[in-house]
């Protein structure tokens, strides 16, 4: 036992070392050519501008300015080689090269090592800003458990999330994080889902109710019935998304890339030119002094901050919405977002709740069958919200609910079956209407939803239900205003006089009920007649699949959950909060500002200097500064976004 303890103790003392000794050992491999180049660059400029040694002479002198050159010059070289074998001539690698070469030729040493140093170390400050945008998303998204505890053979075992199979048993403590998709056993638990959505305040989930991986349990131990494979739950889906954003490129990106490609060799055979021109028209041509302008000329021409900055920028949008509990499937609709001026939404669950409730039910005279019975029979297996709401308030009224012998959905209108061997209808006025059931003049009068109830062809009475606005709907519409969209529009299936009315109390444009989901597809058709309309279209992600693809921009509301949302939308909206639409225009503009304000930075300072240089009137250290000077400003400008 002693002797355990001992042991046990020794070791804990060792972690932080071993873990410092791991930490510095990786700065001394990043960061180490770099500082051993640059004591020796400092040693030699010394020696060269106070000392003056006389043993500082001649070859010595040249061999020890290619000792300081050859940790930062001799991997950007060998880049450089590998780019030319594969058939890709000019990249920033073979401009660096050429100019660094070239400068030694004409014994510019000092110059040469300064050029190469400040270009590695420009390098290693742009990687290290790259991955940590990459570990900003990655620990964003990243958060699987390695472990779920399992229910097998009568006892809780520990195996690996892939290991567990749809329909087993998990059982999650407090404070662990949920391994896997799974609809919860245990009768309530609060759990933390900023992981997920950015949402701070925690959130109940009840018996029956879907609990997503990635979620925190807060409050008790819990089970829960494992309803999707390990990589297949929501989780999964979304890194995988978030990770393959970068794949879309945006526009002006994808500009700057090609641009890259043609710009580099005319810079390279005007560099040519600029050397070897003069002599046909200079009187007292100098090869050296025409050379060191066109090396001067290429080290400035390097595209490096453009290449680089720019897709940080756009990187650093997606994660800083991803923050924010919005995903972007590309940095295209990054940039899509900042022209949209025509914002057109579904009103349940959108801007709604989508959790209803009824109000009263209504009993027509001399009916005596229990026709809200076989109503909740006719939902009982439906998912709808509205649906929910009728099952729940026949529930509580005490009564028992039978299977359904036969159903029939009709889109659009509601539902036909058959329940203990009677014929019902469960819908809207236009199921009624179709059926040729005379309703309840009083039921036309109701503002909110109205559920019609035929039994054996005979109208039996009608259910209201009403649906609550989400805490910031009308904050949402305002900030759409503001950021400067045009024309906002409502689209719902609901009856038109709750549509019309939920748009006044908004201050929405125009809103338009009792639509089928075809007919969204053809309000929207017709709104990109105008070329000029730029249609992002918000929905749950369930029913609106048509519309959301048909859009220039595809936004999911709440569609976590959802395979439909993140199939087919382009930005998905985690938080559920009609507010983020506008959040994400602000992100694209944010981001697309940022993008022009390097390469405006970029452009500028490199023609003004390109121009001093051709003049013979910039140094190297001015070329350094337009080249690796101006990727470090861009790159620290492109990282902001990421706050």
């Amino acid at each position: 036992m002693d002797n355990k303890a001992c042991c046990s103790t020794d070791q804990h003392p060792d972690k932080p070392k071993k873990q410092e000794e791991k930490t510095s050992s990786s700065f001394l491999q990043t960061w180490g050519s770099g500082i051993v180049s640059l004591v020796i660059l400092l040693a030699g400029i010394a020696a060269d501008q106070w000392g003056q040694p006389a043993f500082f002479q001649g070859w010595i002198r040249i061999g020890w300015y290619v000792l300081a050159y050859l940790p930062v010059g001799w991997p950007v070289l060998v880049k450089g080689w590998k780019s030319i074998l594969k058939g890709d001539v000019f990249t920033e690698f073979f401009l660096m090269g050429i100019a660094t070469l070239g400068a030694f030729a004409i014994g510019e040493y000092p110059e040469a090592v300064a050029v190469m140093l400040f270009y590695a170390i420009g390098e290693l400050f742009q990687d290290a800003a790259v991955n940590r945008a990459k570990r900003n998303i990655k620990a964003l998204l990243d958060i699987r458990p390695d472990s779920a505890s399992v229910y097998r053979s009568g006892q809780m075992v520990s195996v690996h999330p892939e290991e567990v199979q749809i329909g087993e048993t998990i059982q999650v403590k407090p404070g662990e994080k949920v391994p896997l998709d799974g609809e919860m056993i245990s009768e309530k638990s609060s759990f933390n889902t900023s992981a997920l959505t950015g949402e701070s305040k925690p959130a109940t989930y009840n018996k029956g109710e879907n609990v997503l991986a990635g979620m925190v349990n807060l409050d008790r131990l819990i089970e829960l019935k494992v309803t999707r494979r390990f990589n297949e739950s929501s989780l999964a889906r979304i890194l995988e998304l978030v990770q393959n954003a970068t794949a879309r490129k945006a526009k002006t990106e994808q500009f700057i890339r090609k641009f890259a490609r043609v710009y580099t060799p005319i810079v390279t055979f005007l560099a040519v030119g600029l050397t070897f021109l003069p002599y046909f028209f200079v009187e007292n041509y100098v090869f050296e002094d025409w050379l060191y302008r066109a090396l001067i000329f290429l080290v400035i021409s390097c595209p490096c901050a453009l290449v680089i900055s720019i897709p940080l920028g756009y990187f650093g949008g997606i994660g800083a919405a991803s923050r924010k509990g919005i995903l972007f499937k590309g940095s295209n609709f990054l940039d899509l977002m900042t022209r949209v001026n025509t914002v057109v939404m579904d009103k349940t669950g959108t801007l709604t709740k989508g959790v209803f409730e009824v109000q009263k039910a209504v009993t027509m005279d001399g009916i005596t069958t229990d026709w809200l019975s076989l109503a909740a029979a006719m939902e009982s297996k439906s998912t709808h919200p509205i649906a929910k709401a009728i099952t729940e308030y026949t529930k509580k009224q005490g009564k028992e609910i039978s299977e359904p012998e036969q159903q029939e959905e009709i889109a659009g209108h509601g539902l036909k079956g058959k329940v203990n061997g009677k014929h019902v209808l469960i819908g809207n006025q236009k199921l009624m209407d179709k059926e040729g059931i005379v309703t309840c003049a009083d039921a036309a009068g109701e503002v909110n939803t109205v559920i019609h109830i035929a039994v054996d062809q005979k109208y039996a009475g009608y259910l209201v239900i009403a649906d609550e606005l989400k805490e910031d709907a009308a904050q949402a519409i305002n900030a759409l205003h503001k950021s400067g969209v045009r024309e906002l529009i409502m689209l719902s299936g609901d009856k038109n006089a709750v549509t019309q009315q939920v748009a006044k109390s908004l201050g929405i444009d125009k809103a338009f009920g009792d639509l089928l989901p075809e007919q969204k597809v053809e309000k929207v058709e017709e709104l990109k007649k105008d070329t000029n309309r730029i249609i992002a279209f918000v929905g749950d992600g369930i029913n609106d699949a048509p519309v959301l693809a048909l859009a220039d921009v595809g936004m999911a509301m709440g569609g976590l959950g959802s395979d439909a949302a993140i199939e087919t939308a382009d930005v998905v909206i985690q938080t559920d909060q009609p507010s983020k639409i506008a959040t994400a225009i602000q992100i694209g503009k944010q981001t697309k500002r940022i993008v022009w304000q390097n390469i405006g930075l970029a452009f500028g300072v490199k023609v003004i200097v390109l121009a001093l240089g051709a003049g013979g009137l910039a140094t190297m250290w001015e070329a350094v500064f337009a080249d690796v000077g101006v990727a470090l400003l861009a790159i620290l400008n492109a990282v902001r976004m990421q706050k």
